[in-house]
């Protein structure tokens, strides 16, 4: 006998207000590990597996997005430069690296993490899990 998929449900999960002085939260609902970013206005929730090994990559840091510009008369490197712009999360386990805005890898853009529905309501941080 196969079970039934549970239907989703909205959880709020703190004030935005509150949430935002953080540059992320790590939360555990009901077994599901979620990981909620903010970056100025943006919001954005992804589950807590890496798609590379199942790591916790919401565990891991944000850094600024590493760049390597191409000199098109030389058609070398003037070096890696960084853009603060665009943050980046980086799995603890094996360092690979996600868009924290998109979800996708730094150079495998079919790879990706798995994105929570999120919304601000009344002034809450509410994530849609199912």
């Amino acid at each position: 006998m196969t079970e039934a998929p549970t239907a989703p449900r909205q959880v709020s999960v703190g004030a935005l207000a509150t949430l935002r002085t953080k540059e992320r939260v790590v939360l555990d609902i009901d077994g599901q590990s979620v990981g909620v970013y903010f970056l100025g206005d943006e919001i954005r929730a992804w589950h807590n597996v890496c798609p590379h090994s199942g790591g916790p990559v919401c565990q891991g840091k944000t850094v600024a997005r590493t760049l390597q510009a191409i000199d098109p008369a030389t058609g070398k490197s003037p070096g890696l430069t960084l853009d603060r712009s665009s943050r980046m999360i980086v799995c603890p386990w094996h360092g690979f690296e996600f868009d924290l805005l998109t979800g996708v890898h730094a150079v495998d853009t079919k790879t990706r993490l798995r994105p929570v529905p999120v919304a601000v309501v009344d002034g809450d941080v509410v994530l849609t899990l199912g």
